[in-house]
């Protein structure tokens, strides 16, 4: 499955965002944003999908892909376009559930990890934390640019880089072999989530130095 390109996951976090989280999506698929994950594991299943669900008419409007980070069957349940999967997941049961036409990602922290990556049934990996992050802190110690090389090195499917990035960090990113990104809270709590999404997209698109 071909990711959105440029690759560039936008993941929510209602307790982070500044303004309604149909806002932010909105406003990041007229900044050119086509992906877009569900992450809000304090939600009940069922809440989850009516959340989920409230998003798509704003992802179809413009051919996004929207996800949901936890659990496939929610995601299918949803009818979403596939399901984020956290560091251990049942791979191999999202991808059953799913069929091949819908994304399944997982969660990786380390290079044994990356190297168990099996792409018949995960489409891409997110890493990180790349640097140290206010989103998700407690995963570890940053892995810089040159962890994320390192598991890039060792994984057979794209690698998302995650964790304390802006705009200056995305180069070194590029650099080390990062396919895109995955951001939550520099959008969640941007005052103008479009411009910084077009911030992000300009430093993806930048010449590798």
């Amino acid at each position: 499955m071909r990711l959105p390109d440029p690759a560039l996951l936008v993941i929510t976090d209602r307790r982070q965002a500044r303004t309604p989280i149909a806002d932010i999506v909105e406003a990041a698929c007229a900044a050119g944003c086509r992906w877009f994950s569900v992450r809000e594991k304090d939600l009940g299943p069922q809440e989850q999908v009516v959340l989920a669900k409230s998003l798509l008419p704003i992802a179809r409007h413009l051919s996004a892909r929207l996800m949901l980070h936890g659990d496939a069957a929610l995601a299918e349940a949803a009818g979403l376009d596939g399901v984020h999967l956290p560091a251990g997941g049942d791979a191999a049961h999202a991808r059953a559930l799913l069929g091949s036409e819908r994304l399944v990602g997982i969660s990786i922290h380390s290079v044994a990890e990356a190297a168990k990556l099996d792409p018949v049934l995960v489409d891409y990996a997110i890493a990180g934390p790349a640097y140290e992050t206010e989103s998700k802190p407690g995963y570890g110690p940053a892995l810089g640019a040159q962890g994320i090389a390192a598991i890039v090195g060792a994984a057979g499917v794209p690698i998302l880089a995650i964790g304390g990035i802006g705009a200056e960090e995305v180069p070194e990113l590029v650099r080390a072999g990062a396919a895109g990104i995955a951001i939550m809270g520099a959008v969640m709590r941007a005052g103008a989530p479009g411009e910084e999404i077009k911030r992000l997209f300009a430093a993806l698109a930048a010449p590798v130095q």
